[in-house]
């Protein structure tokens, strides 16, 4: 455990974490500043025990090289910040029950509608969704031929992999998760975990994607939530993912941030609307 033990007790140097970073944002886009020398370190020190690795330039010299793709993932996986929860805010996921989903449904005429959970995590923001289309159906029956597919990405195949098997411990069902809603949608299953039910994860179609990456073969959305991800990456590339977002709603299509997320450069793309008391931005 050599490596642990040099990241326990020693900084990285500033070359090789300048090194790092940059390859980093290369790669996945995550924007490190020059204060992120320990975050690195504590969340790195186990990649490089188990690969040998004495520094950190010696990680960085693995990943670069064109047979390091599955080590490269890890490192994105662990550099990836995947903590979030359930209905995250609430805003977003009560007006899309009580406003959007109704009023698409009235405009599409019963046609499919199409959302993107972008930077999804572990799954929580389109489990969420799914339940809140399942809750608007249930609330008004003119509109119980609601067609709604969920398209969530992630960068992290670990996350990916963890949401597409539905499956949470306690810890992670106490995050924003209500009683009725869990006796409802989840099934207790062993080591006192829970899972979802088919009826929610059958609307969800989990896919990797880079947001740095194209978009085209996802197709054109209704509604795109990429909430909380953007505060990670540099004022440049948050402009041209936000463009690139525009590009894939469909006309007048809605999009979500953060709540401590905004358009900047790419103000000009949307039109804001409140939803009291967050908002939203609809693509002009």
């Amino acid at each position: 455990m050599v490596a642990s033990k040099r990241l326990d007790t020693v900084n990285l140097g500033a070359e090789e974490f300048r090194d790092f970073r940059d390859y980093l944002q290369a790669i996945a886009g995550i924007n490190l500043g020059d204060n992120k020398q320990y975050l690195v370190a504590t969340r790195i020190r186990r990649v490089l025990s188990d690969n040998d690795c004495v520094s950190l330039s010696d990680l960085t010299r693995l990943i670069r090289m064109p047979r390091g793709a599955e080590l490269r993932q890890k490192v994105i996986d662990v550099m990836t910040t995947n903590e979030t929860f359930w209905f995250r805010d609430n805003y977003p996921f009560d007006y899309l029950k009580n406003k959007i989903l109704p009023e698409l449904h009235k405009q599409s005429h019963g046609a499919r509608m199409r959302i993107w959970s972008a930077a999804c995590s572990f799954g929580q923001e389109p489990y969420s969704l799914s339940m809140t289309v399942d809750e608007c159906i249930k609330a008004n029956f003119a509109i119980r031929d609601l067609n709604v597919e969920i398209v969530a990405t992630d960068l992290s195949s670990e996350a990916l992999d963890q949401a597409k098997k539905g499956v949470y411990d306690q810890l992670s069902m106490s995050r924003g998760m209500s009683d009725q809603r869990l006796r409802e949608y989840f099934k207790r299953v062993e080591n006192g975990r829970w899972q979802a039910n088919s009826s929610v994860g059958k609307r969800i179609n989990f896919r990797p994607q880079n947001l740095q990456d194209s978009y085209a073969a996802l197709g054109k959305f209704d509604i795109i939530c990429c909430r909380n991800v953007l505060i990670y990456f540099s004022a440049e590339l948050k402009k041209d993912i936000l463009t690139r977002l525009h590009a894939s709603l469909k006309p007048n299509g809605v999009l979500f941030l953060g709540s401590s997320e905004s358009l900047a450069a790419a103000s000009p793309l949307f039109d804001m609307v409140h939803c009291n008391p967050g908002v939203m931005y609809r693509a002009k």
